[in-house]
């Protein structure tokens, strides 16, 4: 029951996903050909707890749950269009997972960008040496879980959830899990 509560919760975030990464085109305009302002800066939207919580937590739970779940047996549900789980949904299995790692690797990008605020409002240390090789750290693993997924193999998505786990730790470490709770963050 409480891994169909995390997909659950990853499913839901997935939309959000989707939602957040339309929006930070429309705002920045296309990558790569015309449309957008040439040299237009990315824009902040949300703080470095909501890029968490809404990107790379649900994006992780999709690589951790295909430790224990080939997603090759995972059955699409009854509508896939709307199921609230990555691995069930209509771009559900092993395109799950490498939408997940792809999610990650990407995330990256939205971790370095000047101006992302911690949830206790201070800067998030984005010009740290050590941040951005953690941020790196990151988009490596991303596309580890990717080409575990191209592979379909759950032993890569394991080597995959290894490299997430320690790139994670890293950062969480020195950033996060510190003395003095929130208040402390990012410092």
């Amino acid at each position: 029951m409480r891994g169909t509560k995390v997909l659950f919760v990853a499913g839901t975030c997935v939309g959000a996903i989707w939602l957040a990464l339309v929006g930070l085109e429309a705002a920045q305009g296309p990558a790569r050909g015309g449309g957008g302002a040439p040299g237009q800066a990315a824009r902040v939207h949300g703080n470095l707890a909501q890029v968490m919580r809404g990107i790379l937590y649900p994006a992780s739970n999709v690589i951790f749950a295909a430790q224990s779940t080939d997603p090759t047996t995972v059955e699409p549900d009854g509508d896939p269009s709307t199921s609230p789980n990555p691995l069930s949904s209509a771009y559900g299995g092993w395109q799950a997972v490498g939408n997940a790692g792809i999610a990650l690797a990407e995330s990256a990008n939205l971790l370095t960008v000047p101006g992302r605020l911690c949830l206790n409002g201070k800067p998030a240390p984005v010009q740290n040496a050590d941040w951005q090789m953690w941020v790196e750290e990151l988009r490596t693993a991303g596309m580890t879980a990717y080409k575990a997924a191209q592979a379909e193999s759950q032993d890569a998505v394991l080597d995959a959830s290894d490299v997430m786990s320690v790139a994670c730790s890293n950062c969480h470490d020195k950033y996060r899990d510190v003395a003095g709770g929130e208040a402390n963050r990012c410092q």
